[in-house]
């Protein structure tokens, strides 16, 4: 297994808490708003967050489901509660169920349902991220990480609609390298990730890799320009995965790039 590049996690602090603070003040706001989901990007993009702006300018909010896991419900709350930071939990469970009620219908296709359901909830947290964006004059802060952006493993104007992105550069391993530097509790840094999105849903399940492999990968194809063989041999996986992740960075593109615009 090939190393990534050295990372200086305290270094990133500094700088991760000075891209915070001039973020807001340039936007001429008040603070920020983020979800708290009780997984480890939410609870080190919060650290940060407190650490650049202190705990009164800071709102977060959980926002749970009925799949939501009760682990990262305690999580969640500890974190807001370690971190004396304003904000509610507030179910989104009704507020999902009535769209499925409003939206579904007899004629329309049951293929992509589960897809479609299944997003929601992250389009539903993020509007209710930006109602009390508004409400307190702030931005919203997201939670998104390089590993998971860069294969679109997240939800277009769900978990992705922000206002900035303080470790969108980080892969995941780096997010575990900051989060231990911050002294963040050692029940969010050792479970598995989830997006809470599925029953017994796991990130690396889904994504079909685990971690540490898939920020090499990203790293070889994308900051080293290797070939998919090259790829494939360094990380002694088959080359039919290589190829299954770069078609997942090149289908996603779409989700990272902001709304085009026809030029007259």
């Amino acid at each position: 297994m090939i190393d990534l590049p050295i990372f200086n996690p305290n270094d990133f602090i500094e700088k991760a808490s000075r891209f915070i603070k001039e973020s807001v003040q340039n936007a001429h706001c008040d603070g920020l708003v983020l979800g708290l989901s009780g997984g480890i990007d939410s609870a080190v993009v919060a650290y940060l967050a407190v650490r650049a702006l202190g705990s009164s300018k800071v709102h977060a909010y959980i926002l749970p489901s009925k799949t939501t896991s009760k682990q990262d419900l305690e999580d969640a709350k500890l974190i807001k509660d370690s971190l004396n930071i304003n904000g509610d939990i507030l179910s989104i469970e009704d507020l999902h169920q009535n769209f499925l009620s409003l939206c579904n219908n007899e004629l329309l296709p049951r293929g992509n349902n589960i897809l479609a359901s299944s997003n929601l909830k992250p389009r539903i947290r993020m509007s209710i991220l930006y109602y009390y964006a508004a409400i307190f004059n702030s931005l919203v802060v997201g939670t998104g990480n390089k590993t998971e952006l860069s294969v679109g493993y997240f939800t277009k104007h769900g978990d992705g609609g922000v206002d900035l992105l303080p470790i969108g550069d980080l892969y995941k391993e780096e997010v575990f390298a900051v989060a231990k530097e911050l002294g963040i509790p050692d029940s969010i840094i050792t479970k598995p990730p989830t997006a809470g999105l599925l029953p017994n849903q796991t990130d690396e399940k889904e994504l079909g890799m685990t971690y540490p492999i898939l920020d090499r990968l990203l790293y070889l194809y994308l900051e080293e320009s290797e070939s998919t063989k090259k790829i494939a041999d360094k990380l002694q996986i088959n080359i039919s995965e290589v190829q299954r992740i770069i078609s997942l960075y090149e289908n996603s593109e779409h989700k990272r790039k902001s709304i085009p615009i026809l030029y007259k």
